[in-house]
């Protein structure tokens, strides 16, 4: 790479005039109708929250006479102390009630089914998924407002002052400010969606909707399964799309990164919709069938089945469906190229081909990645990343991805989710079949597609925590990848690289600590 490029390349990082950061730093600061609204809220749970204690202590104990609907809150504060003083002495007798021999322990599992059946037949599924779906909405609601409030700080962590300048951070946080307005409100949308299609049990609706136009007579199940999900797919990208062109004709056009224009928009969204039905179809009435023929241990099955499916959308992906978005080039020789290939030599990677991929044809993001399975290993890189780094920087990154692959990264994660799997498949085995389930959504009889819907909801808080699992072990892969890169003599490029996609992707510098160590699957820049 000549001196003459690298400056080119660089210049973009300096300092604007001081008037422009000024008025940058105005409009990061600045207030919007959102933050009012939160704030509105905020304060309006304060009062409210004041307002009960006040009633608390000047009613006391006959608070559930003047006040009925207070009376389970009341009980179970003040047995609150009691339950805490009682807890070593349940454990205790616990412990001293374990099993001791063989025939205990199975004596013992046999009541744990029989207290689980009754548990899951009198359970209040409906109130359930409701309690789960506004807990994990508001969990989630808080956090992003965390970041909201981190976002709107304009001055730079001094950790990050000596190489990001104070108008790239400030341009990275209008830019944070904007995605996350559109995400609150989404997110609101998308809760009350769920709440009113919950409460009016919009879902058997659709089922029999779907049953009605189709003139199946609750016959062909399968068959009725999959029009459900063509039609609840297809209701979905309809709610979700004024969202989606807003994220990317006003976001990301705001802030420079959308290079979409509104017929390649359409053009995606059809293929995405044809390639949903083109392998969700298939997937829905393979997995009905599996569950039909193969009794109460369906969900290993199941699991095989998902796992197969899997791994077979991992080798087509790159080949076969992303190409019908992107463009795929081999990398021209020259300097890069030769770079890139003389690294895996050393490693001993089994690179058999070596793409470019038209990222700028949407966005002006950048990426690059390893895929393949064996011997067939392939790298891509996009045409983003090499207009804004360097040969060395480039080729620092690719280290980071190979550091993937020596460590097995991919294949553990995998793994992980593979077990994750086979636990939602075992869960939905104990469900499956339980009526009250059904009749507690309006459904008549136990069809297995609704089912699952169901579960799902009922499964949130939990996959919520198993996400945020995967995101720890993924951020220390990622950290582990970047010493296997540093331990190559790329140190220097790698960190140079990373702070200029850093910039030019307008990231994040400075999240909320808790926000990012919920959400994020790749270390922060501080």
């Amino acid at each position: 790479m000549s001196e003459a490029e690298s400056s080119s390349k660089g210049a973009r990082y300096g300092d604007d005039p001081e008037s422009t950061v000024d008025a940058q730093a105005r409009v990061v600061q600045q207030k919007g109708l959102l933050d009012d609204v939160i704030d509105g809220i905020q304060l309006g749970l304060l009062v409210i929250a004041f307002i009960c204690l006040v009633f608390a202590v000047v009613f006391g104990s006959s608070l559930p006479t003047v006040f009925p609907a207070t009376q389970p809150v009341y009980d179970f504060v003040v047995g609150l102390p009691e339950l805490v003083r009682a807890a070593p002495e349940c454990v205790a007798e616990l412990w001293a009630a374990r099993p001791q021999s063989l025939a205990e322990l199975e004596a013992t599992q046999a009541a744990l089914a029989v207290w689980l059946r009754d548990l899951l037949h009198w359970l209040p599924y409906k109130q359930c998924v409701l309690a789960f779906s506004w807990a994990t909405y508001l969990w989630e609601a808080k956090l992003n407002i965390r970041q909201r409030r981190q976002l709107h700080e304009v001055r730079r962590p001094q950790a990050i002052a000596s190489f990001i300048s104070r108008q790239v951070y400030l341009e990275a946080n209008a830019y944070g400010l904007d995605k996350s307005s559109l995400q609150l409100v989404k997110d609101a949308f998308g809760q009350v969606q769920t709440t009113l299609v919950i409460v009016y049990d919009a879902v058997p609706w659709l089922w029999a909707a779907v049953d009605a136009w189709a003139g199946l007579g609750g016959q062909h199940v399968i068959v009725q399964s999959v029009l459900f999900f063509a039609a609840a797919s297809l209701v979905s990208t309809v709610l979700a799309l004024p969202f989606d062109l807003y994220s990317t004709f006003v976001v990301e056009k705001r802030h420079g990164f959308n290079k979409q224009t509104v017929g390649l928009f359409f053009a995606d969204l059809a293929k995405s919709l044809m390639l949903t039905m083109a392998l969700g179809a298939p997937l829905v009435a393979g997995f009905l069938w599996v569950i039909e023929r193969t009794g109460a241990r369906f969900y290993l099955y199941a699991w095989a089945l998902m796992a197969g499916v899997q791994l077979l959308l991992i080798v087509i992906y790159p080949t076969v469906i992303q190409p019908l978005f992107n463009k795929f080039e081999p990398l021209p020789a020259g300097e890069l190229r030769t770079a890139i290939e003389a690294l895996a030599t050393r490693l001993q990677f089994p690179l058999t081909k070596l793409y470019m991929v038209d990222g700028s044809k949407r966005s002006s993001h950048s990426n690059a990645y390893v895929f393949g399975f064996f011997r067939a290993k392939r790298i891509v890189i996009y045409d983003t990343l090499i207009d804004q780094c360097t040969t060395d920087e480039i080729v620092a990154v690719v280290g980071h991805e190979l550091g993937h692959w020596q460590k097995s990264h991919t294949v553990r994660m995998l793994a992980m989710a593979q077990v994750q799997i086979l636990l939602i498949f075992f869960a939905f085995s104990c469900v499956i079949n339980e009526p009250s389930m059904y009749a507690s959504f309006g459904v008549a009889g136990t069809p297995v597609m609704l089912g699952f819907l169901f579960f799902q909801y009922l499964y949130e808080p939990l996959g919520s925590l198993l996400q945020f699992a995967m995101n720890v072990v993924s951020r220390i892969n990622e950290f582990q990848a970047d010493a296997f890169s540093q331990g190559l003599g790329y140190g220097e490029q790698l960190a140079s690289c990373l702070i200029k996609l850093q910039i030019e992707n307008k990231a994040a510098m400075n999240p909320d600590w808790l926000y990012s160590a919920y959400t994020y699957s790749h270390p922060p820049l501080v």
